[in-house]
């Protein structure tokens, strides 16, 4: 479908934007370019006036105080944490970490379903609200929030522990880390904002009348800030935003001159994919875990490689789409989306003595393992399912090629095995086939690339009788001053990717950026990193002075 929007001017020349309403009465349609170049034919040369103005108060509330998977959620979209960070930090708030000459835990418990608060925290709010920001800020009665109808109601919302001005994010920055800081700041904000007046606008709807067509203006303006002149929360950008749009002082019957059209034409859209953030709301409103296991979820999905994160959002792997295929097959009871959600409620139902323990285990177990002995008959049937052929010999017995499935995704393999163990990784690039012509400086056989669970590495094609092996290099000299080393792939413990000096532990330069050859024009540094961003893609930018390649957006570069 299309739409229409015109600029139009007051006599001051402030521009006022209109979208087209209604067309003679019935709402206005456009279902494609044809129909919106009639409606800009029939109104062009004609007089624009203002038909009608109506303002009306309108009053936002603050958000209720955090709990766990609010937390996460916020988190994720202000702060950049993963679900999993954010309770590494939450805790180690809530533990206790040296202030002064005391340890003291700065928040509540984090693992809570609740926006209870106690009377004692109620009151220091409204005392430092009052104090802080004025009586004004302060509400006749105090702030109350509903809680779910699901939630256990074990522990407070997550709150600061102590509201004075002694453990205030400002006077305890020194004694925490940046990630401390940052979490602690955001519970406090999002607490004492909890506990303040709301805020008012001025919502005005202006109807612009040409020759039987209504264009709509619409626009407000803050009166009070309320709550949030202490905290506002972020939104997701597929969430509708309040428009805060200000417009001119207008009249009813003003004259308003034509500037010009805009018409868009709009396509259905999929679903976004999921952010930390979503995936966590999502979690909650299905019903499926509990607070404390969101982050375990997300981790999961993440280490197993179900899933890649491409600028903060999830998007499936191969691999996960292809064990969600084979599981929903085999076992479409228990990956029905309510599945989850109604075990969580048969074991609070035990928990209260509503339901035998034994009684649910029997009904459960019967089915299942009915349907798990049917899956383990069909293993081989599945796996051969999967199988697809190359069209390609094997180099070193002449059978067939074939793509199979492991733990770490699709790779080429010799239908001969276990006779023949060729393999070779799928959908092979140039830099993979340029270390397969080098000769092993130890035996004189081909080289290839390896891949293990923790990443891949350059190794002897005559394995297991040359050990032979060597890190990838990316072909840039290390920076460090007087090092003569690479810089080379390398994983973390938890299998992160990272770039270091070959020469470790003789130099221990390291950086998480990919590193790309190149010369920083302005400040001459000898090499430039990849980084990537929603608005310019993956582009070069220098480490040390940001300034991106060439001046510009960043040089674009193809995605690793």
């Amino acid at each position: 479908y299309w739409s229409l929007e015109v600029d139009l001017s007051t006599k001051d020349q402030q521009i006022v934007k209109a979208k087209l309403h209604s067309i003679k009465g019935s709402k206005a349609h456009l279902p494609d370019q044809a129909a919106t170049d009639k409606v800009m034919a029939a109104v062009t040369g004609k007089e624009f006036h203002v038909s009608s103005l109506t303002t009306k108060e309108k009053i936002r509330q603050p958000s209720p105080p955090f709990i766990t998977s609010t937390l996460q959620q916020e988190a994720a979209r202000r702060l950049y944490f993963s679900a999993a960070k954010t309770m590494m930090v939450a805790q180690q708030l809530y533990e206790g970490l040296e202030v002064g000459a005391d340890r003291v835990g700065l928040i509540t418990y984090m693992r809570t379903d609740s926006t209870r608060i106690s009377e004692d925290a109620r009151e220091a709010a409204r005392t430092w609200i009052r104090t802080v920001h004025g009586s004004e800020y302060v509400p006749e009665k105090p702030k109350e929030y509903k809680k779910s109808k699901s939630a256990q109601d074990a522990h407070e919302a997550i709150r600061p522990t102590y509201l004075s001005e002694e453990y205030s994010p400002a006077q305890v920055k020194s004694y925490l880390n940046k990630e401390q800081l940052r979490l602690y700041e955001l519970i406090w904000k999002r607490f004492i904002a909890s506990q303040m007046t709301n805020a008012v606008f001025d919502a005005t709807v202006v109807d612009i009348a040409t020759d039987g067509h209504i264009f709509r203006a619409t626009g407000s303006v803050e009166k009070f800030a309320g709550f949030k002149k202490e905290y506002e929360e972020v939104k997701e950008e597929t969430e509708k935003e309040e428009e805060q749009t200000k417009l001119p002082v207008l009249k009813e019957g003003e004259r308003l001159d034509f500037v010009s059209w805009s018409p868009l034409q709009h396509f259905t859209q999929p679903p976004p994919a999921f952010t930390e953030s979503m995936l966590v709301r999502e979690l909650e409103s299905k019903g499926i875990g509990r607070p404390s296991t969101y982050a375990q979820i997300i981790d999961t999905l993440k280490r197993r490689k179900y899933v890649r994160v491409d600028n903060r959002r999830f998007t499936p792997s191969e691999i996960g789409e292809t064990v969600n295929k084979i599981l929903v097959q085999e076992f479409p009871e228990i990956f029905e989306i309510g599945f989850t959600a109604h075990m969580e409620e048969l074991l609070d139902r035990i928990e209260s003595g509503g339901e035998e323990w034994l009684h649910v285990l029997d009904e459960f177990y019967k089915s299942f393992s009915k349907t798990l002995s049917g899956a383990r008959e069909q293993i081989k049937d599945l796996k051969e399912s999967l199988r697809e052929d190359t069209g390609e010999k094997c180099e070193k017995c002449g059978k067939p090629m074939i793509i199979k499935w492991g733990r770490n995704g699709r790779f080429v393999a010799c239908s001969g095995y276990p006779d023949c163990t060729n393999t070779k990784p799928l959908g092979e690039n140039p830099e993979d086939a340029r270390i397969q012509a080098e000769k092993c400086p130890q035996c004189g056989s081909g080289l290839k690339v390896r891949y293990t669970r923790t990443g891949r590495f350059i190794g002897c094609s005559g394995y297991p009788k040359c050990k032979y092996v060597r890190s990838i290099t990316t072909g840039i000299p290390c920076p460090e001053p007087g090092c003569t080393g690479e810089l080379v792939e390398r994983r973390t413990k938890r299998g992160r990717l990272f770039y270091g000096c070959a020469r470790y532990p003789n130099c221990k330069f390291a950086t998480w950026d990919k590193p790309a050859k190149g010369t920083c024009a302005a400040c001459n540094n000898p090499y430039l990193v990849e980084k990537s961003n929603k608005k310019s893609g993956t582009f070069l930018i220098c480490p040390k002075c940001k300034t991106p390649a060439q001046g510009g957006e960043g040089e674009s570069v193809p995605p690793a």
